[in-house]
């Protein structure tokens, strides 16, 4: 299955006015980077968030946010949101900026 070009452009607009921000196609998929650590992404219809270790439990209990398990084997600190919990731009932002404050944390590359 093709990942969703939607969602894509929606991510790539929303994160337009950041500075380090670097697209690939990865995971079947597409993910974008922020200076060079992957930060958000697209899989499927669903949007992947890379939250870290520190807020990974508390958003699997969000709606629709499920652990990134592509290969059998859970990718800890990475959500996957299925398409249902990011339909407006407030719920796509929200999970973008989830993300922004851990890469944050990351050493540039």
């Amino acid at each position: 299955m093709a990942y969703d070009l939607l969602l894509g452009e929606r991510i790539r607009n929303s994160l337009s006015h950041k500075k380090g921000i670097e697209e690939k196609k990865m995971f079947g998929g597409l993910g974008f980077l922020l200076h060079g650590n992957m930060l958000v992404g697209v899989w499927n219809n669903s949007l992947i968030a890379r939250v870290g270790p520190d807020a990974y439990e508390e958003s699997l209990r969000e709606p629709f946010a499920r652990k990134f398990d592509i290969t059998g084997r859970a990718m800890k600190g990475w959500i996957l949101v299925d398409a249902e919990g990011v339909t407006d731009a407030d719920e796509l932002n929200r999970w973008i900026q989830r993300a922004v404050k851990f890469v944050r944390t990351l050493e540039v590359k």
